[in-house]
C-alpha cells in the first residue's frame, strides 16, 4: 500500500503532508517554493511509493471558490499530467491556516517562531491530510 501525499498550495509556497506506509497518521513532510514541488515528488516517488494526491480545496466560508483556486487549479494541471497514475482527489482547506497557527500555539511556540510561513504550510498540509483520512 503506498503513501498518501497532501499538499497545502500557496502563491509562492507549497506545504507538503505524508501519511506512514499504512495511512494512519499524517506527518509534515515540507514546504517548498511552487516551482520546486514537481522536481521533489520525482525523487520521493523514486524511493517511496505513492497511490494518492490530496489537494486542499480553498473555498469562501459560503461554500464559494476562492480567489486561491487561480493558481490552485493550474498546480494540479501540472500534478496531474506530470503524474497521471497517481489519481487527485480535492479535501476542503477551509480554516486550517487558522487551524494550523493554534496548533503551534497549542504547541507552545513563541510568536516569533509563529510567524514561519513554512512552517504554517506545511501544518496546514497535515491538517488537510488528517482530514482526509478521518472522513474515509
Amino acid at each position: 500500500m503506498g503513501r498518501i501525499i497532501a499538499f497545502d498550495v500557496g502563491k509562492k509556497r507549497v506545504g507538503l503532508a505524508v501519511t506512514d506506509p499504512l495511512r494512519i497518521i499524517a506527518n509534515g513532510l515540507t514546504t517548498l517554493s511552487v516551482s520546486e514541488v514537481l522536481p521533489f515528488l520525482v525523487g520521493y516517488l523514486a524511493k517511496e511509493p505513492v497511490d494518492l494526491f490530496v489537494v486542499g480545496y480553498a473555498r469562501q466560508t459560503n461554500g464559494a471558490d476562492s480567489e486561491s483556486m487561480a493558481y490552485i487549479n493550474p498546480f494540479v494541471r501540472s500534478l496531474k499530467n506530470k503524474f497521471p497514475h497517481i489519481p487527485v482527489e480535492w479535501m476542503d482547506e477551509r480554516f486550517t491556516s487558522q487551524m494550523a497557527f493554534q496548533t503551534m500555539i497549542d504547541a507552545g511556540l513563541k510568536k516569533m517562531a509563529r510567524r514561519d510561513k513554512e512552517l504554517v504550510d506545511k501544518i496546514s498540509a497535515t491538517i488537510i491530510l488528517q482530514s482526509y483520512l478521518e472522513k474515509r
